[in-house]
């Protein structure tokens, strides 16, 4: 131990008398650094983007659906399954589940005219499991099922057809036919992509089902509930054999719809990380190469002083060691330094700004700063091996006449 401390003593105080030699080799090695822990937290921060963006259509790690139909063809009496269903998810004790019935026609008067729209009946739950964002407002509340007007969340196209006016009591929908009355404007939903002109409204399903006594004829319901992924695929099973139960005429079906449970996203995203994290490795990699060059041009200058060094009683391991450590010291430096670099770049605001939109941001992946250190010791080991290997070949007596 005492010779390795004594090893890394000597690395740094050549390192601090050949500053300048250091400075002009280590440039490279903290930017390759860098590059490599930037690539690895940005990878970090572009899973967790395109998880939320598959939340937001799939629900969230792990969203069961459940679809139910009758195996003779007859109408579907929605009322009475969806109060088994509720039966049944008591016992389950499930956190979150929503009702979703997908597409209902409404007719919306705007400012122009009457038309028709396209609509959505959920509850509360579902902006939880599928992270459902707003650019103004609020999603649905528990609550809301109290009041005399009943809540509405729109899209953003939607909100531009009336001009973009404040939310609050003022702003209300006022729809025609079976579900005559105003809907009071409480949330919009961001464009989901350049271009997204769909005008859409959200309703709560309580709201609807209090003003009509059935559902349109053709329209379908699928529950979704959001459950811890240990033992998902267990609960599947076990659900649907309890839904089915005392429902002989009933098809009931479970199944996951989260983007974890679908095998092409997880290797799209393990791709990705390989891609960039190949080509920071490739980057480190020729900040490595010149620094060997440097390292073996600065030994040749160096040759007098390991004779004098061997002619004092230096062993060769010593010799090779604090070689070694000279390199491995300097770059696990230059590392340091070009994770500081890296975590100032991705903290700025125009980093983030490339993912915006994102609910919850992830802090600076260890991750990252692990890989990035290693990566430089590594390379530092490699990049030292060489020169290391020449000052212990070296004969004393040609090294003094050097």
């Amino acid at each position: 131990m005492s010779g390795l401390v004594g090893a890394l003593g000597e690395a740094w105080s050549e390192l601090r008398h050949h500053k300048l030699r250091v400075l002009l080799s280590l440039i490279g090695i903290a930017v390759s650094v860098g590059a490599l822990t930037a690539v690895v937290a940005l990878s970090e921060y572009q899973r967790q983007q395109m998880a939320e963006q598959s939340d937001q259509s799939g629900g969230r790690p792990a969203t069961l659906s459940i679809t139910a139909s009758r195996t003779d063809g007859a109408p579907m009496d929605w009322e009475s399954f969806d109060a088994h269903l509720a039966r049944v998810s008591e016992r389950y004790s499930f956190s979150h589940l929503t009702r979703i019935v997908d597409p209902v026609q409404l007719q919306l008067q705007t400012p122009e005219q009457v038309r028709p729209v396209m609509a959505r009946l959920v509850d509360p739950a579902y902006a939880v499991i599928h992270r459902s964002a707003v650019l103004e407002g609020r999603w649905f509340q528990d609550a809301d099922a109290e009041l005399l007007a009943p809540p509405a969340v729109i899209t953003e196209a939607l909100w531009d057809v009336y001009g973009r006016p404040a939310l609050g009591p003022g702003f209300a929908l006022s729809l025609q036919g079976d579900l005559a009355g105003r809907y009071t404007v409480v949330g919009v939903t961001p464009r989901q992509y350049a271009g997204d002109e769909e005008k859409r409204v959200t309703l709560m399903y309580d709201s609807y089902a209090a003003r009509r006594d059935a559902l349109p004829a053709d329209a379908m319901i699928a529950w979704e509930t959001w459950v811890p992924e240990d033992g998902v695929a267990d609960l599947g099973p076990a659900l649907a054999a309890d839904l089915r139960a005392g429902q002989d005429d009933i098809q009931v079906s479970v199944n996951r719809t989260d983007w974890a449970s679908r095998p092409d996203a997880q290797s799209s995203m393990a791709a990705f990380e390989v891609i960039t994290g190949g080509i920071a490795g490739l980057v480190l990699l020729l900040g490595g190469l010149g620094l060997v060059n440097i390292q073996l041009v600065a030994m040749r200058q160096r040759i007098r002083e390991i004779g004098v060094r061997r002619s004092f009683g230096a062993t060769q391991g010593r010799i090779f060691t604090s070689v070694l450590l000279e390199s491995v010291v300097a770059t696990a430096v230059a590392g340091v330094i070009g994770i500081a670099i890296a975590v100032a770049v991705l903290k700025a605001p125009f980093v983030m700004d490339m993912f915006s939109g994102m609910q919850d941001i992830p802090p600076f992946p260890v991750r990252a700063a692990v890989t990035g250190l290693v990566a430089a010791v590594a390379i530092g080991a490699l990049a030292g091996f060489i020169p290391a290997l020449m000052a212990v070949r070296s004969n004393v007596i040609d090294a003094l006449r050097f």
